[in-house]
C-alpha cells in the first residue's frame, strides 16, 4: 500500500514505517510541524520517502493516516481528495481527551467513515467516539534488546516539553523525587528544567532531544526508570524502557496500571510509596535487576513489533477493500 501519514510522534511513526508499505510524508520547507519529513534521531527505513505537499495529487495513495484534527483538511487540500470519502481513512488518537470529562467528544466522534483507532485501552474508554467506528491497536516498538546494566544510582524519565507540559508530565512532581534520589531527564526542550524547578546539578541533569540509540544507552545505565505521567496514553519511553530491562517506578494512572506489571516496579498514586521504591531500588540492585527482567517479560509479550504492525496491516486493508 501506499500510505500518507505525518510525522507527529517519531517514536510511534518509527514503530508504524516498519510495516512493510511504501509511506508518503509531507515536508515544508523549515521542516514545521505540518511538514517535518523523515526523523534524523530514529532509524527509518527507505520505504519513508519525503514529498512536498505540490506533488500529493499526482501520488497514488491508498490510505490517508490522520493524527491531528487539522490533517482532515491538509489532505483534502493537497490530495484534492476527501479522506473518507474519495479515500480510505484512519485517525489515530495519541492523546488523552481533555475538556469536559467525560462528556468530551472526539474530533470524528461525528464521522462514521473515518476509522478510529486508539493506541490505548484507557483512550477508547474515555474519549466519547460518537459514530466512528472505533478500534484499538495498542504500541509497538523495535526491541533495543537487554542492555540494563544500572551502575548508575540515578533515576531516569524522558518527558517532551516538560515545562510547557507540566502538571500533565508530573513536571511539579520531580523535585520531591529529586530529594530521594538524582535524577536525569531525557526529552526534548529540557534543558533549563533544573533552574525552572529550582534545583542544582547534584539533584538533576538534562540531556536534550539525544538520538534514540544513544538515549537507551544512557537510559539502560540508571538504576531504575521513573514515570511521573499523570495524564498522557502511554509514553513510548516507557515502553521502550521496559524492553532495557530497566525497573519502573510509575504512577498509577491511565494505562501504565495495564502495561507495567506489579513484579516489575512500583506503581501507586501515593508519593511516600512512589519515594520508597526509588529509594528501594537504589539500596538494592539486584532487586532491581530482577523487576526489569519481569518489565522486559511483560513488554515483549505485549508490545512486540511485530504484534503492532501485524495488527495495522489488518487495519489497513480492512478500510481499503
Amino acid at each position: 500500500m501506499r500510505i500518507l501519514l505525518w510525522h507527529v510522534h517519531g517514536a510511534w511513526t518509527t514503530a508504524f514505517v516498519h510495516g512493510g508499505h511504501d509511506y508518503l510524508i509531507p515536508v515544508l520547507p523549515g521542516r514545521g510541524p505540518d511538514g517535518r519529513g523523515r526523523a534524523d534521531t530514529y532509524p527509518w527505513p527507505a520505504e519513508a520517502v519525503e514529498v512536498p505537499p505540490e506533488r500529493l495529487r499526482d501520488e497514488h495513495v491508498d490510505v490517508v493516516v490522520l493524527q491531528r484534527p487539522h490533517e482532515a483538511r491538509l489532505a483534502e487540500e493537497w490530495l484534492g481528495r476527501r479522506p473518507g470519502r474519495d479515500v480510505p481513512a484512519v485517525y489515530v488518537e495519541h492523546n488523552t481527551p481533555r475538556g469536559d470529562m467525560p462528556d468530551l467528544a472526539h474530533p470524528v466522534a461525528d464521522r462514521d467513515d473515518i476509522t478510529l483507532a486508539h493506541v490505548t485501552h484507557f483512550n477508547a474508554l474515555f474519549w466519547d467516539n460518537g459514530r466512528a467506528p472505533a478500534t484499538v491497536i495498542e504500541h509497538g516498538v523495535p526491541d533495543p534488546g537487554h542492555r540494563y546494566t544500572g551502575e548508575l544510582p540515578r533515576a531516569a524519565v524522558a518527558i517532551n516539553e516538560p515545562v510547557r507540559r507540566w502538571r500533565i508530565t508530573g513536571t511539579d512532581l520531580l523535585p520531591a523525587f529529586c530529594a530521594t534520589a538524582p535524577v536525569d531527564v531525557f526529552g526534548m526542550r529540557v534543558t533549563g528544567l533544573p533552574a525552572r524547578l529550582g534545583l542544582g546539578p547534584g539533584q538533576m541533569t538534562t540531556y536534550d532531544d539525544l538520538p534514540q540509540h544513544r538515549m537507551h544507552a544512557e537510559l539502560a545505565a540508571r538504576r531504575l526508570y521513573l514515570h511521573p505521567i499523570r495524564w498522557t496514553s502511554l509514553g513510548l519511553a516507557l515502553i521502550e524502557a521496559m524492553h532495557l530491562g530497566m525497573p519502573v517506578v510509575a504512577l498509577a494512572t491511565t494505562e501504565a496500571v495495564e502495561a507495567v506489571p506489579p513484579e516489575a516496579g512500583v506503581l501507586s498514586t501515593r508519593m511516600d510509596t512512589l519515594r520508597a521504591g526509588v529509594r528501594r531500588f537504589l539500596a538494592d540492585p539486584e532487586a532491581a535487576r530482577e523487576a526489569g527482567r519481569a518489565a522486559r517479560a511483560a513488554a515483549l509479550r505485549r508490545y512486540s513489533l511485530s504484534r503492532f504492525t501485524d495488527a495495522w496491516n489488518r487495519l489497513l486493508k480492512e478500510v481499503s477493500t
